[in-house]
């Protein structure tokens, strides 16, 4: 029986140590230039080619539209298997409710340098945060934090952290230990991961108006957990379910009856 124990023992330590590894592999899936950017001459004088250095000494790569006539500004943070360049169409949408934005591609991501982890996506966060303060002279109060999926987990760190007019959260999970749970189905693998990602306490921490939004046939992060972060999160707060909607394809189904509630939120939030 102990030497039973004991190779059972050995057997989890080994998978733990794998495990932790390949990690960062397992969790983020970054496409990298050219994959996903279109001819720059089909986006010309939309957007702004950007590049912000992080508190660790990364380049990261970002685009900014720029709306003269806002003083606010949208801080986007789109989710895993994605980038900026992915983006454009959703970034065109977004830019009908008329505020400045700042799309970020984290590190390893689009053009940005480095390989990313939980620790160096939050430095990637602030380097975007600070430029909008710093650069473009954006008042804390008028940032609002936007984040998909994995950007969702990016926006509630930093609005945790960072004041802020309003935190939007899309689509996204309320850990990675709940995520790993739901992937992977094996006995304690959570606890195997570095990566945390705890937004369902952090959001406890945020200090500005919170909207909540989930598709309601999410086949990646499923429908209670965006109803669970609802919960935990603190007033004033909103949770807008986009009926039929899976996880990539909330502005398409939701339409513009979800731009103008992202309108709206945005207008009350900086009214407060």
């Amino acid at each position: 029986m102990t030497i039973v124990l004991v190779a059972v023992a050995v057997g989890l330590a080994t998978v733990v140590v794998t495990l932790r590894v390949i990690e960062n592999r397992l969790v983020y899936f970054p496409p990298r230039y050219p994959e996903g950017f279109p001819s720059p001459q089909t986006y010309q004088g939309e957007v702004e080619d950007v590049w912000l250095l992080t508190q660790d000494g990364i380049r990261v790569n970002a685009f900014y539209h720029s709306n003269s006539s806002s003083k606010q500004a949208l801080l986007w943070f789109h989710g895993n298997a994605e980038n900026i360049g992915y983006n454009l169409e959703h970034l065109r949408m977004l830019a009908t409710i008329g505020v400045n934005i700042l799309a970020v591609d984290y590190r390893g991501y689009g053009k940005s340098e480095g390989s990313p982890d939980e620790a160096g996506v939050y430095h990637d966060a602030d380097a975007a945060y600070d430029y909008l303060l710093k650069q473009r002279h954006i008042r804390a109060e008028d940032v609002i934090i936007y984040g998909h999926s994995l950007g969702g987990a990016v926006a509630v760190d930093l609005a945790s952290r960072r004041p802020c007019g309003g935190l939007v959260v899309q689509s996204s999970f309320t850990s990675a230990r709940a995520m790993a749970r739901r992937m992977f189905r094996l006995p304690l693998i959570e606890y195997a991961a570095k990566s945390r990602f705890d937004s369902l306490e952090k959001i406890r921490e945020v200090h500005a108006p919170i909207l909540i939004v989930h598709g309601t046939r999410d086949e990646t992060v499923p429908f209670e957990m965006g109803e669970q972060l609802f919960r935990a999160a603190p007033q004033p707060k909103r949770f807008y379910p986009i009926a039929g909607a899976g996880h990539n394809d909330l502005m398409e189904v939701g339409g513009q009856a979800y731009l103008a509630c992202l309108q709206s939120f945005v207008a009350e939030s900086v009214a407060r």
